[in-house]
């Protein structure tokens, strides 16, 4: 039996204290969340989102995030990340010293009127300033599209709608693009088809997959990933994170589980699993509760043993 050949190098993006932490109602302290970024650093990460400029009256936990970007010790070799969904938000990414910019639109029409009040071809057209600015300063941009396996307003996403959008984020010029699961509905088979249609406009080495595990499915489509070259993926320290705008969507992938599952594969990361877990644990007893990865709770329990 000939095995799948997978990639020999994988890049985590980590997204814990951005994606993560936006979701938390119980507020967290700049100074918790630069401790936390910074072990996520030393960890070995080649990419942290670590900070959103939108508009603190919508996303009042990210209203720290140029302290955040002030405070952080910077890993040489590490991008910083920030979300900006317009140009004040861009010239506050530059001004925080932002090594990449991201910005979003959704696959589902419907999930883009209910999200941004606006239809996904203008939604993208509101990113054109950002991303002009980006490329002439140099900086990386980075396209997220939320929904591509289904949304909670309109079911089924046609493979068909995640290529339209994934053409555009080419068109403005982006880096990377993430094919984001936002509600965790996604199975093996139905990835690797969105995956590969999103393949047919643009390099396969540059998307990224960002899971969410509402049905337990997130590391499958990992794999399932995997199998077709995928070698880009988001995970979130302790399974922080969620959507606000997706009821009942659960936390992104844990980045100790993702870990695990590669380096169990024989797949380089870079990455030390057991700072991650040390950071899991860390972020999870400042928010008073158990973390939600398990292979992250069974490491600890073994290394406190």
């Amino acid at each position: 039996m000939t095995l799948p050949s997978l990639p020999t190098h994988v890049k985590i993006v980590e997204v814990g204290p951005r994606d993560g932490l936006q979701n938390e109602k119980q507020s967290v302290p700049a100074s918790v969340k630069i401790d936390l970024v910074d072990r996520l650093s030393r960890a070995g990460f080649a990419n942290i989102e670590a900070a959103s400029f939108v508009s603190p009256k919508w996303v009042p936990q990210m209203a720290t995030s140029a302290e955040v970007m002030a405070g952080i010790t910077r890993r040489p070799g590490t991008l910083y990340s920030a979300l900006t969904p317009n140009m004040q938000g861009f010239d506050a990414a530059l001004a925080a010293r932002a090594d990449e910019v991201v910005i979003f639109g959704s696959a589902s029409e419907a999930f883009s009127q209910k999200n941004i009040n606006c239809s996904i071809a203008e939604s993208i057209a509101r990113f054109e300033g950002v991303a002009k600015a980006a490329k002439e300063r140099g900086l990386r941009l980075r396209g997220s599209i939320s929904c591509a396996f289904g949304c909670p307003y309109q079911g089924e996403v046609p493979l068909d709608a995640v290529a339209d959008v994934v053409g555009r984020m080419r068109e403005l010029g982006c880096d990377e693009i993430d094919i984001a699961d936002t509600i965790g509905v996604g199975t093996p088979r139905k990835t690797q088809a969105v995956m590969l249609r999103a393949a047919g406009e643009f390099h396969i080495d540059r998307i990224s997959g960002h899971f969410h595990d509402t049905y337990g499915q997130a590391l499958a489509n990992i794999y399932a990933s995997l199998e077709v070259g995928v070698s880009i993926f988001h995970s979130s320290v302790s399974g922080l994170g969620g959507c606000p705008y997706a009821k009942g969507a659960t936390g992104n992938v844990a980045t100790e589980d993702v870990l695990y599952m590669l380096h169990g594969l024989g797949i380089a990361t870079g990455i030390d699993l057991d700072m991650v877990v040390d950071a899991g644990q860390f972020i999870a007893q400042h928010l008073g509760r158990k973390g939600s990865s398990r292979a992250g709770n069974a490491l600890a329990a073994k290394l406190a043993g």
